[in-house]
């Protein structure tokens, strides 16, 4: 059989590794505006509220079983557990826990969720160096802005081919991060970065199991290896992201290197971050909020709904289009569940995401009249709902952002209820109290 030889390629691409590498090691400490690191801040809190909450779930249990059959050295903190485990381990640990409940951070622009891999492998890491909270909110600002600019590069078409983007630019932030903090050279870093570049992980197929939340963790695992490597003298090509067959050309069609070189360390994809109000993917949140909207504003109560209808971007139904999920995380895979709690319950946090609400013949009832239909001239961050009760009256909103989003973000107050009725459920509510403070505070 022949082999295709004639693959279209850039051979003149900017040296985006070497950019890269100079930008970590060069860049200043808080470098940025102080709305830029408040929103870092923010970013930090709301992970390590998302890993307390998720630090007893199933997921969590059985990675960490597997964990401790390798007799780790405990080197560093499993966020909401008593166990330590080595470094390593940590950043997977709590980068699977900080996603288990799909509660974290969103990046709109291409669907990133940059600090499951960037903020776990920091603290693990400084915890065992003994890094300052400025140093480590540095590193992590500067890992993310190395995700998502590369994310900017290939969105859309890298996600479309079923990649999970968090985990294929996620272990290239965390390589950059952890290289801040272990103050490698400029080579060092293009090394580690070089490193990083050959671990890409996570595919969408495995949406609605452990196994997406194993995306961000194994991508912190691999960039903070990559960093160790490369202080020890690992090599790797120094044009691992840009050369014809590195990593940005391989598993992309689309590579706009602008997105990565324009305005580097003038504008930061850090303050473009979000946080999510709903424990879902970020796609369903609009069709929540309508649903919310609609129950709280006009008074529509469960037993009245006839019909939901819903119009909605293609890829709301491409990723959540599953009609009758029986498990809480197959539940966040589906819209029809999501608008059902939304009008029995006026929200859509982690425990209507659970097994029990999931499997609810009251949900259920409600799930199956929703309809979801695709508009093609929808934006992926707007919802047209309508509800027809069983009197015949309708009932409709247009959300065209959702709670939550840049537009519409959440407040430090709605945050902090958030991060409370997470970590207060695991580590009580002063224990919670305190770690808010100390996160948002860190490295002030």
């Amino acid at each position: 059989m022949a082999r295709n030889t004639n693959v279209k390629a850039d051979h003149n691409a900017p040296a985006i590794t070497q950019i890269l590498a100079q930008f970590v090691v060069n860049h200043p400490s808080k470098g940025w505006s102080d709305a830029v690191d408040e929103q870092a801040h923010r970013t930090f809190a709301n992970w390590m509220g998302c890993a307390i909450g998720a630090s007893r779930h199933e997921t969590i249990e059985s990675a960490l079983r597997a964990v401790m059959v390798l007799k780790p050295a405990p080197q560093a903190t499993v966020l909401g557990r008593s166990e330590k485990v080595d470094i390593a381990n940590a950043a997977l640990l709590n980068g699977i826990s900080s996603h288990t409940f799909d509660f974290d951070d969103t990046h709109l622009k291409t669907i990133i969720h940059p600090a499951g891999p960037v903020a776990s492998a920091v603290y693990a890491l400084g915890e065992l160096l003994g890094s300052t909270g400025r140093e480590m909110i540095d590193a992590m600002v500067l890992g993310i802005e190395v995700s998502c600019r590369v994310g900017n590069c290939m969105y859309p078409d890298h996600y479309d081919r079923g990649w999970h983007i968090t985990g294929t630019t996620g272990m290239l932030g965390s390589a950059a991060a952890c290289s801040r903090l272990l103050k490698l050279s400029v080579e060092q870093t293009q090394m580690a970065l070089g490193i990083a570049a050959s671990q890409p992980v996570g595919l969408r197929e495995q949406f609605g199991t452990m196994t997406k939340p194993f995306h961000p963790g194994g991508a912190a695992k691999a960039g903070l290896m990559s960093a160790l490597m490369a202080k020890e003298g690992f090599t790797a090509s120094k044009r691992a992201l840009e050369a014809p067959r590195g990593l940005i050309q391989v598993i992309s069609d689309k590579c706009d290197w602008s997105e990565i070189t324009e305005g580097l360390g003038e504008r930061w994809e850090a303050a473009l971050n979000t946080y999510k109000p709903f424990a879902c993917g970020i796609v369903i949140h609009p069709s929540i909020d309508g649903c919310v909207q609609l129950r709280d504003q006009h008074g529509v109560k469960p037993e009245q709904i006839e019909k939901v209808l819903l119009k909605v971007h293609p890829l709301v139904i491409e990723l959540t289009g599953k009609k009758t999920p029986q498990k809480g995380l197959e539940g966040k895979f589906s819209v029809y569940h999501s608008c059902a709690v939304g009008f029995l319950f006026g929200k859509a946090g982690e425990h209507e995401y659970s097994d029990e609400v999931v499997q609810s013949a009251e949900v259920i009832a409600i799930r199956d009249r929703v309809e979801a239909v695709i508009d093609e001239n929808m934006d992926e961050a707007a919802a047209d709902v309508t509800v027809i009760t069983k009197d015949g009256k309708t009932h409709h909103v247009l959300v065209e952002h959702s709670i939550g989003s840049l537009e519409r973000p959440m407040t430090n107050d709605q945050l902090k209820a958030k991060f409370m009725d997470q970590a207060g459920a695991v580590i009580g509510q002063a224990a919670a109290e305190e770690a808010w403070t100390k996160a948002m505070q860190f490295g002030r």
